[in-house]
């Protein structure tokens, strides 16, 4: 994803604009020549996209710490033309500008939609953000759990049962399994070790059954390569663009990537982790599947044992293997 660099502001600080004036430059030359980086004579940011003469105007004060509108100017001495003008009033935030402004760039480029959808969307993603910023990365552990839901999303789940799928990623709201429906849950493991499938278990409850309905887990193994292509920023676009253009399942998502702690301010530092696939798999939790659960202790958990936590090894347990196809699988 394109971001407009830092020293395209510091440039026009030097231009100084007084009165109404702004000092613009264009913000991605080599991605469009539509969308310029501004400054006021006050300092504060703006972006410009150059609206033609057919192309809808925008207005929008909804957008926290954004103001939105549409309003005639003249640019590096070009004519007299409209642009929307999306003004940042929050200093905190500009570093989401930044990006804001690399994604609307991103969605200029081949013409095909209006500035205005494109702009109205970019704001639509970025007020669930907004005002809710992580101050801190997510752990290398926490990295690798959400990359492995986002897999089991992305590529089991949305191309088979389509965008509605999302109200069962509960995992981000509390919920004792990962994926919840009426009927059946799926707990989501990541492992990264050499030894295959040791996956930890944090909970006595994890891997019990749902109220109704069987449970499954999904056991994914990771390596870390730098020469890998996969990371979890390119997951979560996988699962945007899967998603498609319904709003009611974009905002879902988006609100569960905040309850997790993810923010893409730090985009660039989770692309350093670069993991490969090794091997996905989805059992059916029953049967001699290893676990400890409340039923392990019929006359209650013994005395001072406040919390269980436990490592299982699912290499001998192909038996109980549903599927490692996500072509061909049924969640029954």
């Amino acid at each position: 994803m394109n971001k407009i660099d830092p020293d395209t502001w510091s440039n026009l600080e030097i231009s100084s604009p007084s009165g109404e004036q702004l000092a613009a430059r264009l913000a991605l030359p080599r991605v469009t020549k539509r969308l310029y980086c501004a400054i006021d004579s006050s300092g504060t940011r703006h972006l410009l996209i150059h609206l033609r003469p057919e192309e809808d105007e925008l207005h929008d004060a909804q957008s926290r710490g954004l103001a939105v509108d549409s309003r005639d100017m003249v640019v590096q001495g070009n004519p007299v033309t409209k642009y929307i003008d999306i003004e940042c009033r929050d200093v905190s935030g500009h570093s989401i500008l930044d990006l804001i402004g690399g994604e609307i760039a991103d969605g200029l480029i081949d013409g095909k939609k209006q500035p205005a959808e494109i702009v109205k969307r970019v704001l639509t993603k970025w007020r669930r953000f907004w005002g809710q910023l992580p101050q801190q990365l997510l752990s290398r552990e926490e990295q690798i759990g959400l990359f492995a839901e986002l897999w089991f999303l992305a590529l089991w789940l949305l191309p088979k049962y389509g965008s509605e799928i999302i109200l069962t990623w509960r995992g981000p709201y509390g919920s004792r399994h990962d994926f919840e429906w009426s009927d059946k849950s799926v707990e989501v493991k990541a492992t990264a070790s050499t030894r295959g499938r040791i996956h930890k278990i944090h909970g006595i409850n994890q891997l019990e059954e749902p109220a109704i309905g069987p449970l499954f887990l999904f056991s994914i193994c990771l390596r870390e390569e730098t020469g890998a292509i996969d990371s979890l920023p390119g997951m979560i676009e996988i699962c945007r663009k899967r998603i498609g253009d319904s709003d009611d399942a974009l905002t879902r998502f988006e609100s569960a990537l905040v309850r997790v702690g993810y923010s893409p301010l730090f985009q660039d530092d989770y692309e350093k982790l670069k993991l490969r696939v090794v091997e996905s798999a989805l059992f059916h939790v029953n049967g001699d599947f290893p676990k400890i659960t409340t039923a392990s202790f019929p006359l209650g958990m013994p005395p001072g044992i406040e919390q269980i936590e436990y490592e299982i090894n699912l290499n001998t347990f192909d038996h109980l293997i549903v599927s490692n196809n996500p072509d061909a699988y049924q969640l029954e």
